[in-house]
């Protein structure tokens, strides 16, 4: 293997520029906002984590795993979610904290990939986890929080799309008592979305012809409500019928948020069935065809970490928005003023900038939709002379200043303050 050039980074890994990450700080900032006007408050966790609990705990397979060694030979992973540290967390320092815990993040995460064009092995998330409440409202109210927080982000069309690895579980162990393997190999068509494969896979197992026909029908359920009563119907298993009645439940809670429109039911939605345990969902943009947000169910986690407890969460692929939603971040105005100074003018000049920069605080403090960005260089005679003379000829009131447009310059010169543009 060649050594790589100085330029080049790691496959899967991109630098952001300036203009990227005002962006990014900006979804993060209104989507954080959005979470913790629901309750929910920030939680940080350390980028790396012990494999032996963390790593193996994480619903991520192990050859995704990036994995390191410590100077004591222990196998470190870079985290790969969210989920597992929190868990950890909720189970350990917030041991005492009466549940239900509701806790919000932000964070880059970590995951190895094949040589993939498009494939990212460093993105980002921002995210909740709803830990200590079982029922239906919980998974409404992460449902309804994932909703109201894309919005928060600027993606205004979106369809979130709900299911529940019980009634999958409880059905083909009705249609296929004690046939795990073939159970699993159908469930992993649906996780894949690979419907061919899956109609396929039905036809190779001896079944009765009408079981086949239910089984194959289950790919067109979607829809509202009325899923919940076919669904009903198509199998008298306890594990899928408490399964379906959850998902009434959960709707008649999602409608009392107003957030139905955007929630279809979708029977094959099942996310990754060996770590949820009830509903899961996932939620696609119109104009991107891979998911912008995913979570579900997963009761089963806390007990590895000591303190047995449901839990319920959503993770918003933030790089995935960003990419989304391009320019259109936020409405806020900027103001970019330039102070030029020389040697005699530079106290008058700083001082003018500290003001400025104090009336911008005061005034992003008011929530106005404006913002004031100060920029103070000391200058020669020349640049002095270029940035006067593009001020005067400018007719939008701009200047254009060694790359950078600002809209007003004010300069601190031996002979006096010089001329503003506006």
């Amino acid at each position: 293997m060649s050594k790589p050039k100085v330029f080049e980074k790691p496959i899967g890994v991109k630098d952001y520029l300036p203009h990227a990450v005002t962006k990014l700080r900006q979804i993060e900032n209104q989507v954080l906002a959005c979470m913790s006007s629901w309750g929910y408050e920030q939680i940080m966790t350390p980028t790396m984590e012990y494999y032996d609990t963390v790593g193996v705990a994480s619903s991520t397979s192990d050859q995704k795993l990036f994995k390191l060694l410590n100077n004591r030979g222990t196998t470190l992973v870079l985290r790969s979610d969210m989920t597992a540290p929190i868990a950890r967390v909720v189970s350990s320092v917030l041991k005492d904290a009466q549940f239900p815990v509701r806790l919000s993040y932000h964070s880059n995460v970590f995951r190895a990939i094949e040589e993939e064009a498009g494939r990212e092995a460093e993105f980002f998330q921002t995210g909740v986890e709803l830990v200590g409440d079982a029922s239906p409202e919980a998974d409404a109210e992460v449902v309804a929080l994932a909703i109201a927080s894309l919005k928060a982000a600027g993606v205004n069309r979106f369809k979130i799309a709900i299911g529940h690895v019980g009634f999958l579980n409880g059905l083909f162990e009705e249609a296929l008592p004690g046939q795990s393997a073939a159970q699993e190999e159908l469930k992993a068509y649906l996780l894949g979305r690979d419907y061919v494969g899956y109609r396929e896979g039905l036809r190779k197992l001896t079944l009765p012809d009408a079981m086949r026909s239910e089984l194959e029908g289950i790919t067109r359920l979607r829809g509202g409500q009325e899923i919940c009563s076919q669904a009903m119907a198509l199998s008298l298993d306890q594990t899928a019928q408490a399964s379906i009645q959850h998902l009434c439940e959960m709707w008649d809670v999602l409608e009392a948020y107003g957030v139905c429109e955007h929630v279809l039911i979708d029977l094959t939605m099942i996310g990754d069935f060996k770590y949820y345990t009830g509903m899961t969902f996932e939620g696609y943009a119109a104009d991107l065809g891979f998911p912008v947000a995913s979570g579900g169910r997963y009761d089963n986690l806390l007990k590895q970490f000591g303190r047995p407890a449901p839990a319920t969460g959503f993770a918003l692929k933030t790089t995935r928005i960003l990419e989304l939603i391009g320019d259109h971040v936020s409405e806020t105005r900027t103001e970019r003023v330039l102070i030029g100074y020389d040697a005699a003018g530079r106290h008058a000049a700083l001082n003018k900038a500290r003001e400025l920069r104090e009336e911008a605080d005061t005034v992003s403090g008011g929530n106005s939709g404006e913002a004031i960005v100060v920029v103070t260089e000391k200058m020669d005679g020349a640049d002095a002379q270029r940035a006067i003379l593009a001020a005067s000829d400018s007719a939008d009131g701009q200047v254009n200043y060694k790359g950078v447009t600002f809209t007003k310059l004010l300069t601190f010169f031996a002979g006096g303050q010089g001329g503003t543009s506006r």
